[in-house]
């Protein structure tokens, strides 16, 4: 009699068996959401240490004065007024505790811009064309002499002239003053614009770095015109063309 034994054998795992993908989706995104944090996680590390390196580097090129590179800009001088370009080596711009500040200084500037240009312009014009009518007598080709000339016969010339710079200086004052007060006026404006050429900004903004450009090296050509004329007793066209002989 033959007894037939069945022994259970146990079943074996496949690990052939492909992974569904339910069981694989949750680790791949996972894997990439982990991927992506420490992405951004590593540039966020490194943009403020850029950020903050061109932050100091722009702040160092505006401390700096564009006439004088190696001197600080002075705080006043922003770039915002025409012909501003941060020379104040002696500290002008900060002087308020004597009554002048930076807004009477660019009305002084202006004003004596003006005035050379007048001058320089007028030293050449009487020394080429003549003594203009009633003052024949100022004949001399120097400034200085064909001033002295008409003091001694038209002294009363003189005397008009300056009373009529005393009145001009008065309501210039009384401009700048209620200007720096108001803040409404800016300095060298006294509402003259025949040709329109305020209505037009960038065009305005044009013609005032030429005025101021113009006008202080008008102030050197005046200064340089006198100079010159007192010590060679010649005009400037004369000294001019001395140059050239």
């Amino acid at each position: 009699m033959q007894v037939e034994l069945k022994i259970p054998v146990p079943r074996l795992i496949n690990f052939s068996m492909p992974i569904s993908r339910k069981t694989k989706a949750p680790d791949m995104t996972m894997k990439v959401a982990l991927l992506f944090a420490a992405f951004f996680a590593s540039a966020s590390a490194f943009a403020p240490v850029q950020q903050n390196a061109r932050t100091q580097t722009s702040l160092f090129a505006e401390e700096m004065s564009k006439a004088l590179p190696f001197m600080k800009r002075p705080p006043l001088l922003d770039g915002s007024m025409a012909g501003d370009f941060g020379f104040d080596p002696l500290g002008l711009s900060e002087i308020n505790g004597v009554g002048i500040d930076l807004y009477w200084l660019a009305e002084a500037e202006i004003k004596h811009c003006r005035l050379a240009m007048m001058a320089a312009l007028g030293n050449i014009w009487v020394e080429a064309y003549g003594p203009a009518p009633g003052c024949e007598m100022a004949s001399a080709k120097n400034q200085m002499d064909a001033f002295w000339q008409l003091w001694d016969v038209h002294p009363q010339y003189i005397a008009a002239g300056l009373i009529g710079i005393m009145f001009v200086e008065a309501f210039s004052g009384i401009a700048t003053t209620s200007g720096r007060e108001s803040g409404m006026r800016a300095p060298g404006d006294f509402g003259l614009n025949p040709f329109g050429y305020a209505e037009d900004s960038p065009r305005l903004k044009k013609f005032k770095e030429q005025e101021i450009a113009n006008g202080r090296l008008a102030m050197f050509a005046a200064a340089g015109q006198i100079m010159q004329g007192m010590t060679t007793g010649e005009g400037a066209l004369e000294n001019l063309a001395s140059v050239f002989n």
